[in-house]
């Protein structure tokens, strides 16, 4: 019920601005004044630095909300507390209180649907009395509608590169500077590895608003404790060690500045043992990204790869893996760098499976196609299919190189159709 009613503001496309949420916050008690926050921006790793966060802070003893976009499988994933995402009932319940207050208030525009969401997130924790909460910006930062508190504990920005430049900004100072508008006057920044072009604008940021910032190097890897052969990877940053739960060289940043974050934290009294960093991070789980998942017994990395700072991370830890041979299946968004997204994926000898993207505006499979045979001719094998369903039919026929690697990438979107079609409990 609640995506039926919730979709009724699909129509209203994306609005950045901060004028009609905060007006309606204002109206319905100010919920957002209620509940600390740390505050996340970036290109990439923000939903990862996102799960760190909350399950460390989980295993420290707090109550925890964590709202992120967008959601893989059901709106719920949006919205968490300690990890477990708030029921379909209390979500409806609150996006139907909310319109009956709207009814009552004269706003200056209709709500996007980011907006609505973001306004229920904010009264779920307010009424939950959450100790705090870990909010994942949307799109950019400045504009953004999460940006409405002026006393974040921590705002954070993970990475940037060149996306949503339709909306952003064509460069990446341009990008940096809507990033930078998490930023709040004297309140700690953290921020992760970002090209030189956006950091100036970010170092010059942090500096007009007098932050107390740091700019974490990568986590390193060290020996792990204890080791069994199922031992989780450990790592060491800031003389804190811990295990890496989720996969990829990307999440030594990642990590990097989740434990900067914690450690910012720490410093404003908030108590957080090496043993509940060591416990939150060990239990972090963040679906859809670098993930290995079945397909009727065979073996599919997924990852949403959707721009061209995922897309070399997902090729890192491809080649980190040595396959004999890569069988890509991929889907993209209309508005994605495709030429650039398939310039670092794609290798002579690897195979590509070309669908769309169920539900979105999606890009034509048979341009990817053409597109993809310009951009590495030696490609063994590319074909189109109308669904995904035959793509993997295909990819995983009896006849087919039982010896590739079969990766599923191209669109979050994408990944939140198989996982919900093949893997509904995930």
């Amino acid at each position: 019920m609640f995506s039926s009613l919730i979709s009724r503001y699909e129509r209203f496309g994306i609005h950045l601005g901060l004028e009609r949420i905060q007006y309606l916050l204002d109206q319905i008690g100010q919920p957002h004044l209620q509940v600390p926050i740390i505050h996340v921006a970036g290109t990439n790793g923000k939903g990862s630095v996102c799960a760190y966060l909350s399950s460390v802070l989980t295993a420290a003893g707090y109550r925890v909300g964590r709202y992120t976009s967008p959601h893989l499988v059901d709106w719920t994933e949006r919205i968490c507390i300690n990890n477990q995402p708030i029921e379909t009932s209390a979500l409806t319940q609150l996006l139907v209180d909310l319109e009956a207050e709207l009814a009552s208030i004269a706003l200056p525009s209709p709500l996007t649907q980011f907006e609505v969401i973001t306004a229920l997130a904010w009264q779920y924790f307010a009424q939950q009395q959450v100790d705090l909460a870990v909010i994942e910006v949307g799109l950019g930062g400045r504009l953004d509608a999460t940006n409405v508190c002026e006393q974040p504990l921590v705002s954070v920005i993970t990475s940037l590169s060149r996306e949503h430049w339709q909306r952003l900004g064509p460069t990446l100072a341009d990008i940096a500077g809507e990033k930078a508008g998490v930023l709040k006057p004297q309140r700690p920044a953290v921020v992760g590895l970002l090209p030189p072009e956006a950091a100036a604008v970010v170092q010059a940021k942090i500096q007009k608003l007098n932050c107390p910032a740091i700019w974490p190097q990568p986590a390193r890897r060290v020996e792990a404790p204890h080791a069994t052969p199922d031992t989780l990877p450990w790592a060491e940053s800031a003389g804190v060690r811990f295990p890496l739960s989720l996969p990829g060289e990307i999440q030594l940043t990642n990590t990097a500045v989740a434990i900067a974050t914690l450690k910012q934290l720490q410093l404003q009294g908030w108590q957080i043992s090496d043993e509940a960093i060591i416990t939150g991070m060990a239990n972090t789980r963040w679906p859809g990204r670098l993930q290995w998942v079945n397909w009727q017994q065979h073996p599919l990395l997924i990852d949403g790869a959707h721009n061209v700072a995922a897309a070399r991370g997902l090729r890192q830890y491809v080649d980190s893996q040595q396959p004999s041979q890569v069988h890509w299946l991929m889907g993209m968004l209309s508005t994605k760098d495709h030429q650039d997204i398939l310039e670092i994926l794609l290798q002579p000898g690897d195979t590509l499976s070309l669908v769309p993207v169920p539900g979105h505006s999606s890009a034509e499979p048979q341009a990817l196609a053409e597109l993809a045979k310009t951009v590495c001719p030696g490609l063994a094998r590319c074909q189109c299919f109308t669904s995904l369903e035959k793509a993997l039919k295909d990819a995983f026929r009896p006849e087919s190189q039982t010896s590739s690697m079969h990766v599923l990438c191209g669109s979050l979107y994408l990944v939140g159709h198989y996982l919900q079609t093949y893997a509904p409990t995930v």
